[in-house]
């Protein structure tokens, strides 16, 4: 007697259920990959493929050209952080009334105090006068909260030979330094002391008043740090005077 035939069971094959789910769910994972995407479609590619490769698919054979990161330069000095110590300065110097021959700008990306000869020197000496002790004494604590570097500076008129001029810059710029130092006012790390001669005049020394304004000696004040940083006191100023 011959023996029956077993007929499959009505229906879709077992094996093709797990298939269909399998399915389901890469189908379900590469949308949630999509949505996620940040349009980026190197990283995209990349991607699929890597899957796609996983999976016994070949990738696909376009290549796409990866384009270098752009870099973007930054300047070293924040001028926005420049124009708050600028504002700040020129408050305390009208709240002090300080001498008119002590001015205030800014030059070269820095902050620059500027302060005549007469003020500090006798004309042609090296050596602070006694009555420039107190007006150093406020600079100084002027400068001491700020995070910034101080760079003094001497400069000479056209006068006379050009390196005795140099010497009477650097010996200037040196004493002021010493000053500052000796009396730690303001600490040597933060201090550097240059002299230009009468290489960097403000005006050409076509009269006597044009010389006796570059005869000066200049406080730079430059980023040490940070310069997205605050100001110590800028954040109440009316309660945070430097002296």
């Amino acid at each position: 007697m011959a023996k029956k035939t077993k007929k499959p069971p009505a229906g879709a094959p077992l094996w093709m259920v797990t298939f269909s789910d399998m399915v389901t769910l890469l189908l379900t994972f590469f949308v949630l990959l999509l949505s996620m995407a940040n349009m980026d479609q190197v990283k995209f590619r990349k991607a699929a493929d890597s899957l796609s490769g996983a999976f016994g698919v070949m990738g696909s054979s376009d290549k796409t050209e990866v384009t270098k990161p752009r870099v973007v330069s930054f300047s070293p000095i924040n001028d926005d952080f420049t124009s708050q110590v600028y504002r700040r300065l020129k408050t305390k110097l009208r709240e002090l009334k300080l001498n008119k021959k002590i001015k205030l700008v800014k030059d070269r990306g820095a902050v620059v105090l500027r302060i005549d000869e007469s003020i500090l020197f006798v004309s042609g000496q090296k050596e602070l006068n006694q009555e420039a002790y107190p007006v150093l004494r406020k600079v100084a604590e002027l400068v001491r909260p700020l995070p910034l570097k101080l760079k003094v500076e001497g400069h000479t008129d056209d006068r006379g030979d050009e390196l005795a001029n140099w010497d009477l810059s650097v010996g200037r710029a040196v004493s002021v330094l010493r000053f500052l130092a000796s009396n730690q006012l303001v600490s040597l790390s933060r201090m550097a002391a240059t002299g230009y001669g009468s290489q960097k005049p403000l005006f050409p020394n076509n009269s006597d008043r044009e010389r006796a304004l570059n005869r000066r000696v200049e406080f730079v004040l430059e980023s040490q740090g940070d310069p997205n940083q605050q100001l110590p006191y800028l954040i109440d100023a009316r309660d945070q005077a430097p002296f």
